[in-house]
């Protein structure tokens, strides 16, 4: 068994007049022969925690919420592991307007661009099955049944590969919480051009690109 997860950073909101919208929309993809892995790293983060810490904290590890060295413990602890990061990111200022409300276009997109690096770099075994798990907290916009059934169809019809899809939260799934961890630093680096948390990740990262070059 292998899995994928999948989470995302930033918006798909186009009006930049507001403060809070952001300039790219940033998917990660993790993939894993072995998410028991991620989660010991959860409880080893967790571990790590003064009594204090422990007492203030939500019991999910988000990366947004946490302090600088738990975001690093935590990605360091990964490049550890036997794992592999996909990166896409949309500049949402080359959209062009008429593709802006039509989001079931950059679904398909970015499920051919997950399809073609799950078959061609054999990132995970394709002879085993296959889970794309994707973040509650985060795709519910993003992951729709359109999405889902899309990908579900596309690989087995043309590369005989199973896959599942499912979306979780991350208290249902700890490696969620994760690959919330390398989708908020890849976010970092690609919208504020802060690279200090992507750097222990770039070993494992094995394509970034963009939706629209």
């Amino acid at each position: 068994m292998a899995h994928i997860f999948l989470d995302e950073s930033g918006d798909l909101g186009f009006n930049f007049r507001k403060t809070k919208t952001s300039k790219y929309f940033v998917i990660s993809f993790l993939f894993t022969k072995d998410k028991n892995r991620l989660e010991r790293i959860v409880k080893k983060v967790y571990k790590s925690f003064t009594r204090k810490e422990l007492k203030h904290h939500s019991g999910t590890l988000h990366a947004y919420k946490e302090t600088r060295k738990t975001r690093i413990k935590t990605l360091q602890l990964l490049t550890k592991e036997d794992i592999a990061i996909v990166v896409i990111y949309l500049n949402k200022r080359k959209v062009y307007t008429k593709l802006q409300d039509e989001k079931h276009v950059l679904y398909n997109y970015v499920a051919n661009i997950l399809l073609d690096r799950v078959y061609t770099k054999k990132l995970i075994p394709l002879n085993t099955p296959i889970y794309l798990i994707a973040s509650r907290r985060e795709t519910n916009k993003f992951l729709n049944d359109n999405f889902k059934n899309y990908l579900e169809n596309q690989l087995h019809r043309h590369h005989k590969i199973k896959i599942t899809v499912e979306i979780k939260s991350p208290s249902q799934e700890k490696a969620l919480q994760i690959v919330d961890m390398v989708s908020w630093a890849m976010f970092r680096k690609i919208e504020h051009e802060d690279e200090s948390y992507a750097l222990p990740l770039k070993g494992k990262i094995i394509e970034e690109s963009p939706l629209f070059p």
